[in-house]
């Protein structure tokens, strides 16, 4: 395994203010350069990338930096989660009082006493209505007899 010259497109800049692997560079130590690369394995020889430093100090200093993006990572969470509770608590409430605005007024059945916004179309085919049961007893007898 020998390096191929691929890797020099792929060659990373020195990032300010982080360190190499916390920005997501990776070391390839064959041919001996920081690539960009997501994969596992170097593009130009075939070697296996290094992802985290082999220095006490550097491993400490990218386990510190880890953990604080993971902390703001769920305080940014925390808060979003607020602010979508906030927004649906809102939209509900413009609803509920457009909802008053809008909406009519519900009367019961005279028959089963549900409540209905018109009541006068569901007597006419209300079940327990006596005029619409003696009407599906004479269809019922005039079906048994033919």
């Amino acid at each position: 395994m020998t390096c191929k010259g691929i890797c020099v497109r792929y060659k990373a800049q020195k990032p300010v203010g982080t360190g190499r692997y916390a920005s997501g560079q990776r070391r390839c130590q064959i041919c001996e350069i920081f690539i960009k690369w997501e994969g596992l394995w170097c593009p130009c020889c075939g070697y296996r990338l290094r992802t985290k430093p082999r220095n006490l100090k550097y491993k400490a200093k990218l386990r510190a930096r880890v953990e604080a993006d993971s902390i703001e990572a769920k305080a940014v969470n925390e808060i979003e989660n607020e602010v979508e509770e906030i927004v649906v608590k809102t939209k509900s409430k413009a609803k509920t009082a457009k909802s008053k605005t809008k909406s009519k007024e519900k009367t019961a059945c005279q028959y089963c006493e549900k409540l209905f916004v018109y009541p006068d179309k569901h007597e006419v085919n209300c079940k327990k209505n006596p005029a619409n049961s003696n009407a599906e007893n004479q269809d019922e007898s005039i079906a048994i007899k033919a």
